[in-house]
């Protein structure tokens, strides 16, 4: 059985947008996917930007789902780097452990110092673009740290 609950009102007067936008642009993203996630990559700063939405195919043997794949982009850049100017002091990441009195809230600065510390580790153990690294971590903000780096 489903229970709804209505919104507080202090949280949905923060909201970006209302019940209504939200259910128009559910339908956009049903009914026109294509115009609707063009206008989502916008978003995003792209290195290359994109010039196809998506590619898809579901023929029988060969499955393929690839999205702006023409497109270029910095997934650490989007994540990070371009919230640094006006969000340096913001929380970027709140992190609480299976024990609740276990919590953590990181600003986008601590979290950029964290990812730059370990990006030099990455590059003194050798590592360089295009290589391949496995992470296996549970889910803590260094798990973050990690993927950023």
């Amino acid at each position: 059985q489903i229970h709804k609950h209505s919104i507080p009102a202090n949280i949905a007067e923060r909201c970006l947008i209302n019940p209504e936008q939200y259910q128009a642009q559910y339908q956009q993203s049903v009914t026109e996917p294509d115009a609707f996630w063009g206008e989502q990559g916008k978003i995003l700063d792209w290195i290359k930007p994109y010039t196809r939405v998506k590619n898809t195919s579901f023929a029988p043997g060969n499955i393929s789902i690839k999205w702006y794949e023409d497109g270029t982009l910095n997934l650490a850049a989007n994540c990070l780097d371009r919230h640094l100017a006006e969000r340096g002091d913001q929380t970027a990441i709140i992190w609480e452990g299976d024990d609740a009195s276990q919590s953590k809230n990181i600003t986008y600065r601590e979290l950029h110092r964290d990812v730059c510390r370990f990006a030099n580790v990455l590059l003194d153990l050798g590592i360089k673009k295009g290589d391949v690294v496995a992470i296996y971590m549970p889910m803590v903000p260094e798990a973050a740290v990690a993927m950023l780096a």
